[in-house]
């Protein structure tokens, strides 16, 4: 009874991995690659680094904005973005005959050191992971689906792999890789080597994955988990009569509202009114590691100075905590690049546990068939002192 319910763990184990390999193991190939996106753009492309050799103080997003609009006088600019302190901010805007355009600013020289008009490399890596490229219908991506189901896969492997793999904390203790033994040896000890130490990096992965999943019904049926700002009342909004009014208060006061808010305040996201009767909408990272760069925010009423809505994770629900802690939690983002490193080892490790299990059942495949033909050559084809006998 034993041997017959290992039999059956073990099949569990394969079809949970082996029917869906490709998307699993492409899937696991791009999170490890997008965990570092930021450190190769900065690696590739000499533009993107925030070079400071006379160790200039930061300039603020206000100032960056001032530039971009100096240096482009016609432009509509509607979202600023910061990231590491290594990798220059990002001016999004659109202008004449440029629908979309992106100026990698230095914060600390002011210099505008290229204009991106396509989608960068972290984009594309993010899409390319989170919804395999595929449309966004409204509120859904079947890719976005497709991607979030890998987590019932690895959740699945991980826990029929442990019943299969007995007395599996040896291999803290006592790790064993046998590489005088032939290649099928081999790729079982890498493969239950890999699974034991990633252990906890599986339960992560299959957490913030189902957490995704169910963030993805929601989306699905319109449950919005962040509230949307509110608009300005269209009786605050003055009227003039030569033309567009000129806002009182602008991005500079925004900022030192958001700042006066949030002491530990560091501005990541920046997003300009679009029309009247919107607002500054200032987010930004504090001291919680743990919560993403956009944790903290206000939106700011740029006809009075007042806080429309804020965001913090002190007034947060349950919903809107596991969704702003999910992305540093399977990005690896916690704490900084050193986090990010052991982020991108174990997910080789868990690209390469699909290789090999694959790469095991296909072994095991061949020779099952192997095995096969040579019974049907044999009822099929008696030897010869057989058929003379008879």
């Amino acid at each position: 009874m034993a041997k017959l319910s290992n039999r059956f763990w073990f099949k569990l184990h394969g079809w949970f991995s082996l029917p869906v390999w490709i998307i699993f193991c492409f899937v696991c190939l791009t999170g490890t690659i997008s965990v570092i996106s930021h450190e190769l753009t900065w690696l590739t492309n000499p533009e993107s680094r925030a070079s400071n050799p006379q160790h200039l103080a930061e300039k603020s997003m206000s100032e960056l904005v001032d530039i971009v609009q100096q240096a482009h006088p016609t432009a509509s600019i509607t979202t600023v973005m910061s990231f590491e302190s290594y990798l220059v901010n990002a001016v999004i805007f659109n202008d004449k005959d440029v629908p979309f355009a992106i100026a990698y600013v230095n914060q600390y020289t002011g210099k505008i050191q290229e204009i991106n008009l396509g989608m960068t490399f972290t984009n594309f890596m993010r899409s390319l992971h989170g919804w395999l490229l595929f449309p966004w219908h409204s509120n859904y991506s079947v890719g976005y689906y497709i991607v979030c189901c890998m987590a019932i896969v690895m959740l699945g492997a991980f826990i029929s792999g442990l019943v299969i793999y007995k007395k599996f904390w040896r291999a803290f203790t006592q790790p064993k890789l046998r590489v005088t033994q032939g290649k099928k040896t081999l790729l079982a000890d890498l493969h239950r080597l890999a699974g034991v130490w990633s252990m906890w990096f599986l339960m992560l992965m299959s957490i913030t994955g189902l957490w995704y999943l169910a963030q993805a019904i929601m989306w699905h049926n319109h449950i919005d988990l962040d509230p949307h700002a509110p608009l300005i009342e269209a009786s605050q909004v003055p009227t003039s009569l030569n033309g567009v009014p000129v806002r009182p208060y602008t991005l500079s006061n925004a900022l030192q509202v958001a700042e006066e808010k949030f002491p530990d305040f560091k501005s990541t996201y920046i997003m300009l009114p679009e029309h009247q009767r919107d607002t500054y909408k200032v987010y930004g990272q504090g001291d919680h590691i743990f919560y993403d760069q956009y944790a903290y925010g206000v939106t700011v009423n740029p006809w009075s100075g007042n806080i429309e809505s804020e965001r913090s994770p002190a007034k947060m629900t349950t919903l809107q905590t596991l969704s702003h802690i999910a992305d540093p939690l399977h990005y690896g983002t916690i704490g900084g690049l050193w986090t990010k490193v052991i982020w991108f080892i174990f997910g080789i490790f868990l690209t390469g546990m699909s290789i090999t299990g694959f790469l095991m059942w296909g072994s095991r495949t061949v020779k099952a068939a192997r095995t096969d033909l040579d019974d049907t050559s044999t009822i099929y084809n008696p030897p010869l002192v057989e058929q003379e006998g008879n």
